[in-house]
């Protein structure tokens, strides 16, 4: 009877061990690699069909690799990061001091890998005709210093213009915030839950101005990446009177985007919390790299790691080549 409680003892203790050790194998390495293991991630919605690409890209190259991806706005993404429930996350901000803080207490230090330039897109619906404000214009509209299409447009109706964003939480409408210098937003303005729903609101309401990521807009079935999805109209924007390509209306073209012509542009990130080369910097690094960044270019953002050149078509259009 001695004998058999010993051993009942030694065997709880060895599975106490493993539950502690659960990361780990039996040589007491880290189970993930930088192509191999299990990890999750968090990512901004606005770029999950560039994300979603990159995943399946790199799992079909690494078969040991998988990669749990959970698209939600852009501070929960960061609360999953700063909570640990996410190796790390893609967004379109880098870390604020207080959050460096936390986790330089931790004695962590995150790694950030700049990966695309992005933009913040306007959509109206296709029987409206209004689609080109000045970048003033557009601050005014957010802010509701304009607040009815007449005054965009007198021979528009004198009704509210319905500003619809993707999310109370998104990116988008932060980086908005920002560009509007923290002012109030306009009392039109209302939350979706999702991009998707964006789209599907403005294709259905004439009044509405939809704000959301441009992949989410880019008509990937064109390989120029001139067009844009055919159920909304994509305002062209003028930039500010003190900027380059000023006087000239821009859609968010990739080349008006590298160009930053269009200037509503935002640099996207990925910041890890990773202390070792696990799998969350390996993905990281196929993302930076030439293959993945050709995934950014085929999906309408521009690569911040790659060379890119201009290319000046015979209708005066740019577009940005491999």
């Amino acid at each position: 009877m001695m004998k058999v409680n010993y051993i009942n003892w030694f065997i709880c203790i060895i599975c106490l061990f493993a539950d502690i050790d659960c990361n780990q194998n039996q040589n007491g390495e880290p189970d993930d690699t930088p192509t191999s293991g299990k990890i999750s991630i968090s990512a901004d919605e606005t770029f999950k069909p560039i994300i979603d690409t990159e995943i399946s890209t790199f799992q079909s190259i690494y078969k040991y690799a998988n990669i749990s991806v959970s698209y939600k706005s852009e501070g929960n993404a960061f609360q999953d990061l700063v909570d640990d429930s996410a190796r790390l996350i893609i967004v379109t901000r880098e870390l604020t001091q207080q959050e460096k803080k936390h986790f330089e207490d931790n004695k962590l230090f995150p790694r950030i890998t700049k990966i695309a330039y992005d933009a913040v897109a306007f959509v109206t619906n296709n029987s409206n005709p209004d689609t080109q404000f000045t970048d003033d214009q557009v601050k005014k509209i957010i802010t509701g210093e304009i607040s009815t299409w007449k005054q965009l447009n007198p021979k528009s109706g004198n009704t509210p213009i319905q500003i619809i964003f993707d999310n109370n939480n998104s990116g988008t409408l932060r980086f908005l915030k920002d560009y509007v210098g923290n002012k109030n937003l306009s009392k039109n303005s209302s939350a979706s839950n999702s991009s998707e729903a964006v789209i599907d609101y403005v294709s259905k309401n004439r009044n509405a101005l939809g704000v959301l990521g441009v992949s989410w807009v880019s008509d990937r079935r064109d390989s120029t990446l001139m067009s844009f999805v055919n159920k909304v109209r994509v305002v062209e924007i003028s930039p500010p009177d003190s900027s380059e390509g000023r006087g000239e209306y821009y859609k968010p073209y990739q080349a008006y985007i590298a160009t930053k012509y269009y200037p509503l542009w935002r640099t996207v990130y990925i910041i890890s919390r990773e202390a070792r080369a696990g799998l969350g910097t390996g993905f990281a690094s196929f993302v930076a790299s030439d293959k993945g960044q050709r995934i950014i270019l085929k999906s309408g953002l521009v690569p911040a790691s790659q060379p890119v050149r201009l290319v000046e078509l015979r209708n005066n259009n740019i577009n940005i080549t491999k």
